[in-house]
């Protein structure tokens, strides 16, 4: 075995975790490792003062451990704004496995990852997220009661997927009221990236409804699949972000929305399932206000998931998890409101009711 030593002013300048732009103040974060198994893990668990963390696990090929790192770092604090907006008594966790889910992934490794989660008794609850299934929820739930998201033949929810397009759709309809005056989509075109389960189950509702649907995908064979099923148009331009189009949704990885790209937007209204779209949340909000582009803030939309792995927890049925969903149409044109009302981004206006539902929690506590 090597190992190098280094001195203490060289350790201060690494700063590995609490140094991280990422880091917000995060409560726990744990890596998890199992030689046997080839697991790789990280656990980031944001904030508890409205209840457990919960959120889904990603498994990714990410590019190296920092990388991975600042992926559970923004994803889990996502999901405690998430839950806070959406009115949920759960706090914000996330987790990532590092691999390629369609070669690395085993049996044997997801059981030891739900070994993990089940190591912290109840503080973190994992669900199903990008490169893991229901069936893998089922298996960890073997080694844990902490985990959301199981089969519905075994008393679970099932794949969350479907009712997060919902709300993906509840919001966009409430964009385009706000912006076009008419929450109708028949004839808008309309631009979905992404399209696993979320953006296909999206793409059918809005084919239902007439819109002009055009898809983007990095998986060819997807692309045309899903181009065939619908009747959807595939993106063969040169440039995704400066399409022709009046509704643009991001439906696969975060960060799409930078100093790059949002000076070609042509889209007037951006709603879409990924999470933390805004590579940078302030700056680039605020990019997207001048441009006169409205931005439904992703951790609103896009909680249709979250709000119906919760049901589990509190024992509601899929009627009320999808009701629960459908009133997405509504806050997010509260948040409209309050943006245009206080002259702030709508990310700003999303996020200070969250961080008030939360700040108002902590205080009773110390009561």
């Amino acid at each position: 075995m090597i190992t190098e030593s280094l001195k203490a002013s060289e350790l201060h300048k690494i700063d590995p975790v609490f140094g991280q732009l990422s880091f917000d103040n995060h409560e726990q974060i744990v890596f998890c490792n199992d030689k046997d198994t080839g697991l790789k893990a990280i656990i980031g668990i944001h904030n508890t003062v409205l209840g457990p963390a919960l959120g889904g696990t990603r498994m990714w090929k990410y590019t190296n451990e920092w990388e991975a790192l600042n992926d559970v770092l923004r994803l889990s604090r996502g999901m405690t704004y998430k839950s806070a907006i959406s009115g949920l008594n759960l706090g914000g966790g996330k987790a990532v496995i590092i691999g390629d889910s369609k070669v690395d992934k085993t049996p044997e490794m997801i059981a030891k990852f739900g070994q993990y989660v089940n190591s912290l008794s109840g503080k973190y609850i994992t669900a199903e997220d990008v490169g893991t299934t229901t069936a893998d929820m089922d298996l960890i739930r073997k080694y844990t009661e902490h985990v959301t998201g199981i089969s519905e033949s075994i008393g679970g929810s099932g794949n969350p997927s479907p009712v997060t397009a919902y709300g993906v759709y509840m919001g966009m309809k409430a964009a385009a009221k706000y912006k076009f005056g008419s929450d109708n989509l028949d004839g808008k075109r309309v631009l979905v990236q992404g399209i696993g389960h979320v953006g296909e189950t999206l793409v059918d509702y809005l084919t239902a409804e007439g819109a002009k649907v055009v898809i983007s995908d990095i998986n060819e064979d997807r692309l045309k699949e899903i181009g065939n099923k619908y009747g959807a148009k595939i993106f063969t331009g040169d440039d995704l972000y400066s399409a022709d189009v009046d509704i643009y949704a991001p439906c696969a990885l975060g960060a799409t929305l930078n100093d790059e790209t949002i000076g070609k937007l042509k889209a007037q209204v951006i709603a879409g399932a990924a999470n933390n779209q805004l590579a940078n949340e302030i700056k680039h909000g605020q990019m997207l206000k001048d441009k006169g582009i409205l931005y439904a803030p992703d951790f609103l939309i896009n909680a249709g998931g979250i709000i119906n792995v919760y049901a589990e927890i509190v024992k509601y049925d899929k009627a009320e998890a999808m009701r629960k969903t459908e009133n997405i149409y509504n806050t997010t044109l509260e948040i409209f409101d309050y943006a245009d009302a206080n002259n702030i981004t709508t990310h700003e206006a999303a996020f200070k009711i969250a961080q008030n539902r939360i700040d108002l929690r902590k205080k009773e506590l110390a009561k």
